[in-house]
């Protein structure tokens, strides 16, 4: 069991005694760094969290136990264990999937802003950045990044005999910032390799698809000359059924298209659009 421990030991939940069936790590505590999240950085947070839950799992499911140790005076937000033993197959799913948010949380927000954002279309802006953030991390960069992390992930860490030692972190963290770096800067694929099983707007599995280009071809160089988008997302696509593709080119023109509806994420926010696939997802063919 993954629990929150104070000073003296005792368990709280931001100043609060936990009750025996609440020593674990705190939804209150995970709902506050839920708020420090903003929505900018969101999908880059979950990004790392995946990149962390593989080692964390995998270093989970090899020991039978942690490494005890006391906390160090003065840190206060460490993640103790509250049992002697910690055998894999007791531990709860949910349990877990909290520790590793707690650590995906309290390392991503020690990271630059930067770096919290980045992304392909950030480096199209800023070549610096991939310079900053190359493969293999510059060691002055990854020291100012590692310098950066809360006492109470390492401590956290070696409670759990995720390290053994203290100066094992940077072989921990690195693989998993280059690989966070990686994952959030690569450059879009190319669309044929983007082709969904299903119809992006209706959501139809067992119709034809086709190709609808988000930013008309026809009015690409007139959205660079605008500034409207940048080079690398002008062959961005979303797969539609006929009927739905047809549909997006009634509704709008391309001009529109490119300005206002350059995304499946908004063209299905459109009021007009849930209507539509609401009831064209209910036209289906009889068997014959």
């Amino acid at each position: 069991m993954w629990g929150v421990l104070n000073m003296n030991g005792s368990s709280e939940r931001h100043g609060y005694p936990l009750s025996n069936s609440e020593h674990c790590v705190s939804s209150s505590v995970l709902d506050t760094a839920t708020f420090m999240i903003n929505n900018e950085e969101r999908n880059n947070y979950e990004t790392f969290r995946d990149c962390l839950s593989g080692p964390v799992i995998q270093k989970s499911a090899t020991k039978s136990k942690p490494k005890g140790r006391r906390s160090s005076k003065g840190r206060k937000n460490a993640v103790k264990p509250v049992t002697s033993a910690f055998p894999q197959e007791e531990q709860d799913a949910d349990e877990l999937a909290e520790f590793i948010d707690y650590l995906a949380t309290e390392i991503f927000t020690s990271l630059p802003s930067d770096l919290r954002t980045l992304s392909y279309a950030a480096l199209q802006k800023d070549p610096d950045l991939s310079t900053k953030y190359t493969d293999p991390i510059p060691p002055s960069n990854l020291d100012a990044l590692l310098g950066n992390i809360p006492a109470s992930v390492p401590d956290t860490l070696l409670s759990y005999a995720l390290l053994t030692d203290l100066s094992y972190l940077p072989n921990f963290l690195t693989p998993i910032l280059t690989d966070y770096i990686t994952t959030t800067s690569s450059a879009p694929p190319p669309y044929s390799t983007t082709r969904t099983t299903a119809c992006e707007i209706c959501e139809r599995d067992w119709i034809p698809l086709t190709y609808h280009h988000l930013i008309p071809k026809e009015v690409h160089a007139k959205a660079l000359k605008r500034g409207w988008h940048e080079e690398w997302t002008l062959n961005s696509v979303a797969w539609l059924c006929k009927a739905c593709h047809s549909f997006v080119h009634r509704i709008a023109s391309n001009e529109e298209l490119a300005r206002e509806w350059w995304s499946v994420e908004r063209l299905r926010g459109r009021e007009d659009v849930v209507a539509w696939a609401k009831w064209v997802g209910r036209v289906r063919w009889k068997a014959k």
